[in-house]
């Protein structure tokens, strides 16, 4: 998608992608992770997901990437912190408590720029892309993060029906994607109630990335 397409969703408020709660997903598998209390979660595309207010709640540090500066702002505004404002490159870096957003384009994120971290929750940001930018997004995302363990979340249903955003992605690209880093175990398939955008029945999928060389040593 080009950045002007979602730069628009968010200047009409067509943002039904902002769930209403954390995903049950997150909350139900967020514990596989296994990562230290208070370690850092890398969120994709992070829109003002309530997502970050969950991760927060359970003391974990978050760094988010987002396109769109209006979400940012309306996300710290809506967790009553007030956060700093610098330029890193050609991304602005918002800062605040346990919590920090790049606001620009993802790609321009560099390792250095986003330093450690523990993990990457994706929920949003795999299934927002065209697959001719899937596999590009999935090799950035490795390299930024240096191979972090990954919680992420996809659709799967007849592309047919709905032309997406959110797109399919089954089980067979997820492998495409990631199987040469990681070992991929599948948690949990749930329908989503009503179907996807009210159009098509769809399935919600839950998926748990281990980096391969963390369980060989």
């Amino acid at each position: 998608m080009h950045p002007e397409f979602w730069q628009e969703k968010w200047q009409k408020r067509e943002i039904a992608f902002h769930q209403a709660a954390a995903n049950p997903l997150l909350v139900s598998w967020f514990n596989q992770l296994e990562i230290a209390p208070g370690a850092t979660v890398f969120l994709p595309l992070c829109g003002k997901s309530l997502d970050i207010h969950w991760l927060l709640a359970q003391g974990s540090s978050v760094v988010g990437a987002e396109l769109n500066e209006m979400a940012v702002q309306e996300l710290f505004a809506e967790l009553g912190l007030t956060p700093s404002v610098s330029g890193e490159g050609n991304l602005l870096h918002y800062r605040a408590e346990q919590l920090q957003v790049f606001v620009g384009d993802i790609f321009q994120l560099s390792q250095h720029t986003l330093g450690a971290v523990a993990a990457i929750y994706d929920r949003a940001a795999l299934v927002a892309l065209p697959d001719i930018m899937r596999q590009r997004y999935a090799q950035h995302l490795i390299t930024i993060s240096q191979g972090a363990p990954q919680l992420v979340i996809c659709f799967e249903y007849d592309q047919t029906q709905l032309a997406g955003p959110p797109f399919s992605v089954d089980s067979l690209e997820m492998h495409e994607l990631y199987s040469s880093v990681y070992n991929l175990n599948c948690l949990e398939k749930r329908e989503v109630p009503g179907g996807l955008k009210r159009k098509c029945q769809a399935t919600e999928i839950g998926w748990l990335l281990t980096p391969i060389e963390s369980e060989q040593n």
